[in-house]
């Protein structure tokens, strides 16, 4: 009963309206967050350093063709795997820093509660989702060339002066989240019976 109250809720056209204008303005707070970031950063690797923005722009194109009443597979795969990913990875690094004794602030409360409903709401969609085997493989190709870039070539979102000594750790964290998120999207996508919107 919940489940499907929880599903009436997922399709309602109100709601996928808000949940799109919430993502557009996170998107675009997003992209404005990494702005010091960004203009320091050579032109190839641009694409591959705002990566919480990116994933929730992914969002917005998955919200923008379920309101379309249409389905674009590749861009869900990508949408799902990334703001997993994503949101998990900001939280554990603010909450790292914290850990190691950083004080937070507002801001970075705020940012660990955007980035785990960014973590959720990707996941909630799976029974819209149309994704194939293929568009999981292809999302596994940019999401680990992306930890490469992050990592190897000294890519990666900026974090906290406090945890930065962990380098290695995080890139290997990142390296393992990312596979973690592939496989949740896949047996989520796997076992979810499929809806219309």
């Amino acid at each position: 009963m919940i489940f499907e109250s929880l599903l009436q809720l997922l399709r309602n056209r109100t709601f996928l309206w808000i949940l799109l204008l919430i993502n557009i303005g996170g998107t675009i707070y997003g992209y404005i967050w990494y702005d010091a970031q960004l203009a320091i950063t050579p032109k190839i690797f641009l694409v591959f350093v705002p990566d919480s923005p990116t994933a929730s722009l992914f969002f917005c194109i998955v919200l923008g063709a379920f309101l379309l009443k249409r389905n674009f597979p590749l861009v869900e795969a990508l949408a799902a795997v990334t703001l997993f990913k994503y949101g998990i990875w900001a939280v554990v690094m603010i909450v790292a820093s914290a850990t190691a004794g950083d004080t937070l602030t507002w801001k970075q409360y705020m940012l660990i509660f955007s980035h785990l409903g960014m973590a959720v709401q990707g996941l909630l969609y799976s029974p819209y989702y149309r994704i194939k085997p293929w568009h999981l493989i292809a999302v596994a190709v940019w999401t680990l060339h992306n930890d490469v870039i992050d990592y190897i070539y000294g890519m990666h979102p900026w974090v906290a002066r406090s945890i930065y000594m962990y380098y290695s750790e995080i890139a290997y964290f990142t390296f393992w989240l990312s596979m973690i998120s592939l496989f949740l999207v896949y047996i989520l996508n796997k076992k979810a019976v499929k809806r219309e919107l």
